[in-house]
């Protein structure tokens, strides 16, 4: 597994399995001229994204971003309409690094869409369970709402199978809140309504956790954003605004989707890359 220490941190990359979709989709109006130069394409035109919770080792505490696409809870045309590949080996990740499930103390939780909370529940006996029990789960209270209450849009990612055994366990927060000290999740909207982002702050370093407002490397650009998006305009503003902020700072930035790196640092101009931590595959 692919790991980085971040001064008191530990960010260790779990393997939450693999889907591939539709480049164009995921590229929204960018043309595919464009993006196949910065992101590898098959015939199909389908491109590799992984679903990799990342488990960060941090003030005695055992921390998750995201879970994963899940296990066991879809059908072969479920697989074959989401372009899954191969589903979550989280349990399996967690125990090499001498851990179980019911060890995890936070999840914080990017937003709640089928492909990142899907491993937050799994089948125990008939039943449909949390998988970490133990664990105080932050979301926005924005995203929290709309799981429960899906519009016409986003009930086809907002699944009951995925809130109801964890509801008791869930933290939600409004604007900002910061989890522990140099944990910060922010909301911002855009790809989905209660979409947030995650900045890890150490002696006076920052790396930031777009999730699926900049789910790989090649989407840096704040103009190329999904056609998944509900909310495309919000994505643009709040990237532009983060962007130009982490440029002129030095920010790092790691990921949940990438299938090519873990971790990115830009040079001041966003076009070069001058520190990275290349996926092992």
């Amino acid at each position: 597994m692919d790991s980085y220490v971040f001064h008191d941190m530990k960010l260790v990359w779990l393997d939450g399995g693999v889907n591939y979709l539709d480049g164009g989709t995921m590229f929204g109006v960018v043309p595919k001229a464009l993006w196949s130069r910065k992101y590898a394409v098959d015939e199909q035109n389908l491109i590799e994204l992984r679903t990799d919770p990342i488990y960060i080792a941090y003030e005695g505490k055992h921390i998750l971003i995201d879970t994963g696409i899940g296990k066991g809870k879809l059908s072969d045309k479920m697989k074959r309409n989401l372009g899954v590949r191969a589903e979550t080996k989280v349990e399996e990740s967690l125990a090499e690094l001498g851990l179980k499930p019911n060890d995890i103390d936070i999840i914080l939780m990017s937003h709640l869409h089928n492909d990142h909370a899907a491993g937050l529940t799994g089948w125990e006996n008939g039943e449909l369970v949390s998988i970490f029990p133990n664990a105080d789960i932050f979301v926005s209270q924005v995203e929290w709402d709309e799981m429960r209450n899906p519009n016409i849009r986003s009930r086809n990612t907002y699944w009951k199978e995925n809130w109801e055994p964890i509801q008791q366990q869930v933290k939600t927060f409004e604007g900002q809140v910061t989890v522990l000290p140099g944990v910060e999740m922010i909301h911002t909207g855009g790809h989905s309504d209660g979409h947030s982002i995650i900045k890890l702050t150490q002696n006076g370093e920052t790396i930031v956790h777009m999730a699926d407002i900049m789910p790989t490397h090649a989407h840096s650009n704040p103009l190329w954003v999904l056609a998944y998006d509900d909310y495309p305009m919000t994505s643009i503003f709040a990237k532009e605004k983060i962007m130009k902020e982490a440029l002129a700072n030095g920010y790092k930035f790691i990921f949940y989707h990438d299938a090519v790196y873990r971790l990115v640092q830009w040079g001041e101009s966003g076009k070069e890359i001058v520190a990275s931590l290349e996926r092992t595959k």
